[in-house]
């Protein structure tokens, strides 16, 4: 017979038991979905972290304040002011590989307009802060050396701030906002972010110039930044050494000896994005592991139920090979029958994974990445599993005795 025929007389076969051909598929139905939709939600889990930390800013490094301790009563970092603002000049113009730093302070407040009020985050920062975090104005402007030196009332808002108090598609530039009561002017809008790695709305704040901050809003700490130090590197490549010459710079202006602990910590966000991607690739590894698992056990239910066709048809086999078809014939057929049911469940596994995908995807609001080589990959490997596992219930019928066979109740 022809492959073509070969194929049919398998489809027939397989049809005649419809029940039990569709719960022999089941197995690699489950096996193929599981690695489908595993891989997919993976690859939308790696690349919602991709898109976070973008969104955060390329090559930034952050500097923070030291741990408190004083008789029994510990803090945790950045409970002891210990970064100057001289700290801050020196890391921005001593070292090569940064190109951007800025102050960091922060205090919830109640800010209100036109009879509306709403509480938010108010962060005192200057104009390097939205070069480091790569955060451009939607409209309006963002606020510059001028302001900061002057002390200028003036205030970058956010867009989710813009929506409680003036409405949706509402352009506040140029409208007066009132923070803990005093007056500040929006000069501009800040293009939306959406919520960061840690679930929070990035577009909650209003950004006023860090001088202002200080003197209308928290109070100064004299020569101590009251917050963190943001730092933007020339090249992602470059955070590495940014991190060490800064971690050298802060040891020798704070008289830190060999041995001491640091009274700072400095974290590279590139190397948290790392990690947590590393973590979402061996947990995508493990997930793809168990759903092969699934498909060898899918791969054993198929071994098992031609085991028992071979059984059920002995008389056929027989009435077959005494007609003259040879064993590589009655091989060939029963092979086909195992491929055809593996296939058919890898098939079908494909479509229910890119279900499971997308419900999935919808339910975590990840973004749908689904590979094609991995559908393809998923049926070829369903496939290989049909061979490996329906061979030898195929060798077995191609080696009954035909007599036998054809005696055989």
């Amino acid at each position: 017979m022809t492959t073509v025929q070969t194929i049919w007389v398998a489809c027939r076969a397989l049809l005649r038991n419809k029940m039990r051909s569709f719960l022999t598929t089941l197995g690699i139905v489950i096996g193929v979905a599981a690695v489908i939709s595993m891989s997919a939600i993976g690859a939308g889990a790696r690349a919602r972290v991709s898109s976070m930390f973008e969104s955060m800013g390329a090559n930034i490094l952050i500097v923070f304040s030291g741990s408190s301790r004083q008789g029994g009563m510990r803090g945790g970092q950045g409970s002891q002011p210990t970064l100057t603002w001289a700290d801050l000049d020196r890391i921005r113009e001593d070292i090569p590989d940064v190109r951007y730093a800025a102050p960091m302070m922060g205090i919830g407040a109640q800010v209100m307009a036109e009879g509306q009020n709403w509480q938010t985050q108010v962060r005192g920062t200057t104009a390097d802060y939205f070069g480091i975090r790569n955060w451009p104005a939607a409209s309006g402007e963002i606020f510059g050396d001028v302001d900061e030196d002057a002390g200028a009332k003036v205030a970058v808002v956010g867009q989710t701030v813009v929506n409680n108090l003036f409405g949706e598609d509402y352009n506040p530039v140029g409208q007066l906002i009132r923070i803990n009561n005093i007056p500040f002017s929006i000069i501009g809008v800040a293009a939306k972010k959406g919520n960061n790695a840690w679930g929070s709305d990035e577009d909650d704040v209003v950004f006023v110039p860090s001088s202002t901050f200080r003197a209308k809003l928290q109070g100064g700490l004299q020569q101590f930044i009251p917050g963190t130090i943001m730092v933007g590197a020339v090249s992602q490549e470059a955070t590495g050494s940014a991190k060490t010459a800064i971690e050298k710079l802060l040891r020798e202006r704070h008289r830190i000896r060999p041995g001491n602990e640091d009274d700072f910590t400095v974290r590279n966000m590139s190397e948290m994005a790392s990690a947590q991607q590393e973590g979402a690739r061996t947990m995508t590894s493990l997930l793809a592991g168990i759903a092969l698992v699934s498909l060898i056990v899918g791969g054993i239910g198929i071994m098992n139920i031609m085991l028992v066709s071979v059984t059920e048809r002995t008389r056929e086999i027989g009435l077959r090979m005494a007609l003259g078809a040879k064993p590589a014939a009655i091989l060939i057929q029963f092979v086909t029958e195992a491929v055809v049911l593996s296939v058919i469940g890898g098939l079908l596994g494909v479509a229910a994974g890119i279900g499971a995908a997308r419900y999935l995807v919808t339910t975590f609001d990840w973004p749908l990445l689904i590979e094609p080589m991995f559908s393809v990959i998923a049926v070829g490997f369903s496939g290989i599993v049909g061979v490996v596992f329906g061979l030898y219930p195929a060798w077995k019928a191609s080696r009954l005795d035909p007599i036998q066979a054809l005696r055989f109740e």
